[in-house]
Protein backbone atom coordinates (compact mmCIF):
# COMPACT_ATOMS: atom_id res chain seq x y z
CA UNK A 1 0.00 0.00 0.00
CA UNK A 2 1.56 3.36 -0.94
CA UNK A 3 1.68 6.55 1.60
CA UNK A 4 -1.30 8.34 -0.55
CA UNK A 5 -3.08 5.68 0.33
CA UNK A 6 -2.78 4.80 3.26
CA UNK A 7 -2.96 8.94 4.16
CA UNK A 8 -6.87 8.78 2.70
CA UNK A 9 -7.34 6.08 4.72
CA UNK A 10 -6.34 7.72 8.24
CA UNK A 11 -8.38 10.76 6.85
CA UNK A 12 -11.17 9.11 6.31
CA UNK A 13 -11.21 6.90 9.49
CA UNK A 14 -10.95 10.22 11.55
CA UNK A 15 -13.89 11.95 9.62
CA UNK A 16 -15.86 9.25 10.03
CA UNK A 17 -15.12 8.99 13.54
CA UNK A 18 -17.86 10.88 16.20
CA UNK A 19 -16.81 14.23 17.47
CA UNK A 20 -16.17 14.19 21.39
CA UNK A 21 -16.09 17.33 22.30
CA UNK A 22 -17.17 20.15 24.71
CA UNK A 23 -20.16 21.97 24.37
CA UNK A 24 -18.53 25.41 23.42
CA UNK A 25 -19.28 29.12 24.88
CA UNK A 26 -20.50 30.09 21.23
CA UNK A 27 -23.02 26.68 20.76
CA UNK A 28 -25.01 27.67 23.93
CA UNK A 29 -24.86 31.50 23.12
CA UNK A 30 -26.35 30.61 19.20
CA UNK A 31 -29.49 28.47 21.02
CA UNK A 32 -30.06 31.31 23.56
CA UNK A 33 -29.45 33.86 20.75
CA UNK A 34 -33.17 34.58 20.69
CA UNK A 35 -33.70 35.40 24.12
CA UNK A 36 -30.75 38.19 24.13
CA UNK A 37 -31.64 41.89 23.82
CA UNK A 38 -31.29 42.97 20.73
CA UNK A 39 -28.86 45.53 18.98
CA UNK A 40 -30.73 49.18 18.77
CA UNK A 41 -32.62 48.49 21.91
CA UNK A 42 -32.78 51.35 24.35
CA UNK A 43 -31.72 50.51 28.36
CA UNK A 44 -35.84 51.40 29.39
CA UNK A 45 -36.30 48.42 26.71
CA UNK A 46 -33.29 46.25 27.95
CA UNK A 47 -34.88 46.77 31.86
CA UNK A 48 -38.34 46.21 31.38
CA UNK A 49 -37.19 42.62 29.75
CA UNK A 50 -34.82 41.30 31.53
CA UNK A 51 -34.91 43.69 34.43
CA UNK A 52 -32.69 45.26 36.87
CA UNK A 53 -29.19 44.18 35.81
CA UNK A 54 -26.51 42.04 38.67
CA UNK A 55 -23.97 44.72 38.08
CA UNK A 56 -23.72 48.16 36.44
CA UNK A 57 -19.88 48.52 35.35
CA UNK A 58 -17.59 51.48 35.50
CA UNK A 59 -17.78 53.37 31.73
CA UNK A 60 -15.38 53.08 29.79
CA UNK A 61 -14.15 55.11 26.89
CA UNK A 62 -15.60 59.06 26.47
CA UNK A 63 -12.01 60.49 26.58
CA UNK A 64 -12.46 62.12 23.35
CA UNK A 65 -15.32 63.09 21.32
CA UNK A 66 -14.89 60.44 18.88
CA UNK A 67 -14.80 58.13 22.16
CA UNK A 68 -18.13 57.17 23.00
CA UNK A 69 -18.67 55.98 26.42
CA UNK A 70 -20.14 52.58 26.64
CA UNK A 71 -21.73 51.16 29.63
CA UNK A 72 -22.10 47.54 30.21
CA UNK A 73 -24.77 45.55 32.22
CA UNK A 74 -24.39 42.28 33.27
CA UNK A 75 -26.66 40.33 34.08
CA UNK A 76 -26.62 36.18 34.92
CA UNK A 77 -26.63 34.58 31.45
CA UNK A 78 -24.52 37.61 29.45
CA UNK A 79 -23.51 41.69 29.54
CA UNK A 80 -25.18 43.90 27.32
CA UNK A 81 -22.88 47.30 25.79
CA UNK A 82 -24.08 50.39 25.41
CA UNK A 83 -23.52 53.67 23.60
CA UNK A 84 -24.95 56.26 25.45
CA UNK A 85 -28.60 54.49 25.89
CA UNK A 86 -28.53 52.09 22.83
CA UNK A 87 -27.38 48.49 22.45
CA UNK A 88 -24.52 47.78 20.42
CA UNK A 89 -23.37 44.25 21.43
CA UNK A 90 -24.34 41.24 23.83
CA UNK A 91 -21.89 38.93 25.06
CA UNK A 92 -22.74 35.45 26.60
CA UNK A 93 -20.85 34.39 29.86
CA UNK A 94 -19.77 31.42 30.82
CA UNK A 95 -21.52 29.50 32.45
CA UNK A 96 -18.45 27.49 34.22
CA UNK A 97 -15.01 27.96 34.53
CA UNK A 98 -14.84 24.32 32.30
CA UNK A 99 -16.76 26.22 29.99
CA UNK A 100 -14.65 26.91 26.91
CA UNK A 101 -15.22 30.58 25.89
CA UNK A 102 -14.10 34.04 26.33
CA UNK A 103 -13.16 35.33 29.68
CA UNK A 104 -16.32 36.78 32.41
CA UNK A 105 -15.96 40.64 32.17
CA UNK A 106 -13.37 42.35 34.92
CA UNK A 107 -15.28 43.73 37.70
Amino acid sequence: MNVRALSLIVLTAFAAAPALADTLLVERAQDSASNLPVRGWTTSQVQARYGEPQQRLDPRGGQKRQWPTINRWVYPQFTVYFERNKVIDVVANKASAEEIGPKPPIR
